[in-house]
């Protein structure tokens, strides 16, 4: 195997770099609440958590703003088509308006049963409606920054995002600090500094997007040019929330082995969610230019692929093998119980092999959504979370499995998703001669 960077990996790094930093946005507005909160009560930490929480399923159910976005902008760009590619990015803004009309009143006026439903009461409860209530108000921008964002990739335009939500997250800092603690208003003040510096970032995003739609022809709702955009987004919307059915699932039985298990587990799941940032960041750009080179002639479609997850294995590779080597020494930053350091050890080991197929997966996903295959994605990771949900009864079924049986029953799960995968772009992708004529 030749390690020389080619043109096409290039490119792909140059798109992969600002990726990291908009895909680590999100987490940091949390990480941000989440030190200034706990500095106040352990009730007002927990009722963050639980807002949070709900806050997270309204935009990652809203992803499809800018993956569906994406792929069809860039499509449309590779066919030289910019008044068809604007059309699609004003018709995703009209449908961030809608769905903000139906979540913030939901959010507002059901903060207290849906918190409730999670789990929260007395003090807890009153700190999550509390945030909640406020935070909602910052879902039409957070929607509006998904639509632009899939705008702006379409054009292979990365860096403009990066530098609105990197002055978005400082902005937030800066206001917290002063609303929390000069102020003192508490989780209150959290709230409303995450919500401004949303508020400016979705004001900022409709600014710069302003070049890009500027050819549409189109500027009132279109169900015609909206359709596609829905389609993709309940197929989407499967395909996170049996994800998330996983991931639940697994802390679930972790919880019901024991408490060092858990939180051994919340340990590698946490290692595991930053690191899965990386290889997202070089999925996202085979998003772009396999939907561009679609739209042009599709010759190169084939060598984004294959140079898209030889890069993604590559640094999954390395990483891994700074995970084991570090596996019995990232435990002791966290925790200094004996039993919780030992599982964490051999949850980190697991996550170490889980992350070579997963590179595979995230790429081979990121294909897949340039291919706007996304009624096989849903389909298949509700079939992923249907073949391991018999591991995850054995494991409960055997509690002294614990770790290895949960970490274990990822694996799989994370092979498995490589394999299909991988199956599916080698028959769904076209390959140059197809395309070529040749």
């Amino acid at each position: 195997m030749s390690w020389r960077l080619r043109a096409t990996d290039r490119r792909i790094i140059a798109l992969a770099i600002p990726a990291l930093g908009t895909l680590a946005a999100e987490p940091l507005y949390r990480l941000v609440d989440t030190a200034i909160v706990g500095r106040l009560g352990t009730d007002q930490l927990a009722g963050l958590a639980v807002a949070v929480t709900l806050l997270a399923l309204v935009v990652a159910g809203s992803n499809f703003l800018a993956y569906g976005t994406t792929q069809r902008v860039a499509n449309r760009l590779g066919a030289g088509q910019p008044a068809e590619a604007a059309d699609i990015g004003v018709q995703a803004l009209w449908i961030a308006g809608f769905v903000s009309i139906v979540a913030v009143p939901v959010l507002v006026f059901g903060a207290r049963p849906l918190a409730s439903a999670i789990g929260a009461d007395g003090d807890v409860l009153d700190f999550a409606v509390e945030y909640l209530q406020i935070a909602a108000l910052g879902v039409p921008f957070v929607l509006i920054a998904l639509a632009a964002q899939g705008m702006q990739r379409g054009a292979s335009d990365y860096r403009t995002p990066l530098v609105i939500l990197v002055c978005s997250n400082v902005a937030n800092l800066l206001i917290e600090l002063v609303l929390v603690f000069g102020f003192d208003l508490g989780i209150a003040g959290a709230a409303w500094s995450t919500t401004i510096a949303q508020a400016g970032a979705g004001v900022a995003f409709l600014v710069v997007v302003r070049r890009h739609l500027a050819p549409a022809r189109h500027r009132w709702p279109d169900w015609a040019e909206m359709a596609p955009l829905l389609t993709a987004g309940r197929h989407l919307l499967l395909r996170v929330g049996s994800m998330l059915a996983v991931f639940t699932g697994a802390t679930a039985i972790a919880a019901r082995v024991d408490d060092a298990t858990l939180a051994a587990h919340q340990i590698a799941m946490t290692m595991f969610l930053f690191l899965a940032l990386v290889l997202d960041a070089l999925a996202i750009p085979a998003q772009t230019l396999v939907a561009e080179e679609l739209g042009h002639d599709g010759s190169g479609a084939a060598e984004v692929a294959r140079r898209v997850v030889r890069l993604s294995v590559i640094a999954a590779t390395a990483i891994a093998l700074v995970v084991a080597a570090t596996s019995t020494l990232l435990p002791q930053a966290f925790s200094d119980d004996p039993a919780v350091v030992s599982r964490a050890t051999s949850a980190l080991l697991f996550l170490a092999v889980l992350l070579l197929p997963g590179a595979i997966a995230f790429a081979d996903d990121g294909v897949l959504i340039g291919l706007g295959d996304y009624q096989f994605l849903g389909r298949a990771a509700f079939g992923y979370l249907l073949a391991v949900a018999p591991i995850a009864v054995v494991v409960l079924a055997t509690p002294s499995l614990g770790i290895a049986g949960i970490w274990g029953g990822l694996v799989v799960w994370m092979t498995l998703r490589a394999a299909v995968n991988t199956r599916r772009v080698r028959t769904v992708l076209p390959s140059p001669v197809d395309r070529s004529g040749r």
